[in-house]
């Protein structure tokens, strides 16, 4: 498996959500199972069955975010800087043809939430305003043809 990059907030939030589906939900999910069995006949028992799926995608569900918790890479915040674009930094773009501004947070994937203006470094325009700096012009290509636009600030 890849390393997967992330800031402290994002790894803490991993980590307490493992913390929750291990000793929240695992326990609830064997109390329905134990409730379900005590029911009789398993073989056309479909609380069991039930309980026996949501048992079974919870524990990949805890053995994914495992994963992602062995193979994180923290990323150091102090050394990020301004002077080019980085992961981590808030970029002010305008948009050269509508004249629209927006700002957006490069972040790992694993922390991306349009919603915040948050885009992961992976996406074209979080690959495309990489290593630029402030007052360049890039051309993207994105999946409804190509876009311009002026890096208008870079800061933390």
């Amino acid at each position: 498996m890849a390393f997967s990059y992330m800031t402290k907030d994002g790894y803490n939030r991993l980590l307490e959500e493992v913390n929750f589906l291990e000793n929240e939900k695992r326990p609830a999910i064997s109390k329905q199972i134990a409730e379900a069995r005590d029911k009789g006949d398993l073989s056309e028992n479909a609380e069991y069955d039930a309980a026996k799926e949501a048992q079974g995608l919870l524990e990949a569900k805890i053995a994914q975010l495992k994963g992602l918790i062995v193979n994180a890479r923290l990323i150091d915040e102090s050394q990020i800087g301004t002077d080019t674009v980085q992961i981590l930094n808030k970029v002010t773009i305008r948009n050269t043809k509508t004249n629209q501004t927006m700002i957006y947070t490069l972040t790992p994937e694993s922390e991306a939430n349009l919603k915040e203006g948050k885009i992961s470094v992976h996406t074209p325009i979080g690959k495309g305003l990489m290593g630029k700096k402030k007052g360049d012009t890039v051309e993207i290509t994105v999946p409804s043809g190509v876009m311009s636009f002026e890096i208008m600030n870079i800061s933390l």
